[in-house]
């Protein structure tokens, strides 16, 4: 495959590298190295790039989301960062660049659909960071990426933080799928001054979050909360809980089942 310089990025993101090596190197995955013939190439792969990269991102994530809610405590910027700097976020971010077009991959990984591998996607765009912060200094990539997140912060400033997480999932469930949340009891355990319960929350019948607590509510509270946290939307309730998220099938890594199309 044919694959196109990464220096037609410049002009998409505003900027141009005055070292484009670090720009070329932002791409170069570990599998195109292995299967190099000639090992006296001067080449590195994108790993350090991606570490610092993710460093100095949650970094101006942190620093935004102080400036923009003065009010908010630690755990709940902390649950905002997250959110903006997760995984499918930033996979999203890196598609619509499709920054996938640019990866110099080996074979293997060509064939095995990594170009768009969600994990890929998101260790390019931290790499490319990370090139940018080494080339242009942090200034420049603090406009890069608050043009990249904008939709993301504007969405999270949108939010009316006075309402509960089951009510901010039930707007957006209604509004994006055209179904109530459900919740059900899963587990009531435990004597009844100290009794444990865990809640299921589904929409169309489809499991997409899970919570426990000393009471129905809290249960409730939280299971809505997870729903959120795991489509992408803004929600500082969410604390995970991996013993009960995996026994009811969302697994270690915390994945959650795709809501079901409208």
């Amino acid at each position: 495959m044919s694959v196109p310089s990464p220096t037609d990025l410049e002009q998409v993101l505003g900027i141009e590298f005055r070292d484009k090596s670090l720009l070329f190197r932002a791409f170069i995955h570990r599998s195109f190295l292995n299967e190099l013939l000639d090992g006296s190439e001067e080449l590195a792969d994108n790993e350090r790039m991606e570490f610092l990269g993710d460093s100095v991102l949650s970094y101006i994530v942190s620093e935004r989301l102080y400036e923009l809610f003065p009010k908010l405590q630690e755990g709940d910027l902390t649950n905002l960062r997250s959110a903006l700097v997760r995984r499918e976020t930033l996979a999203r971010v890196a598609s619509g660049l499709r920054l996938g077009d640019y990866l110099r991959l080996g074979h293997g990984e060509e064939d095995s659909g990594g170009r768009t591998r969600p994990a890929t996607l998101c260790a390019t765009l931290e790499a490319l960071i990370g090139a940018i912060y080494l080339d242009q200094g942090v200034e420049s990539v603090r406009r890069v990426v608050f043009n990249l997140l904008q939709p993301d912060f504007a969405r999270i400033q949108a939010l009316d933080h006075t309402k509960d997480p089951k009510s901010r999932f039930q707007e957006y469930a209604q509004a994006t799928y055209g179904y109530t949340p459900r919740y059900k009891v899963a587990e009531a355990v435990g004597p009844d001054h100290a009794k444990k319960f865990v809640m299921l929350v589904q929409i169309n019948g489809k499991q997409v979050g899970v919570g426990a607590g000393r009471s129905k509510q809290e249960a409730t509270q939280r299971a809505a909360a997870m729903a959120l946290h795991r489509v992408g939307q803004p929600a500082p309730e969410y604390v995970a809980d991996p013993e009960v998220e995996e026994r009811y099938g969302f697994g270690a890594n915390g994945d959650m089942p795709s809501p079901p199309a409208r």
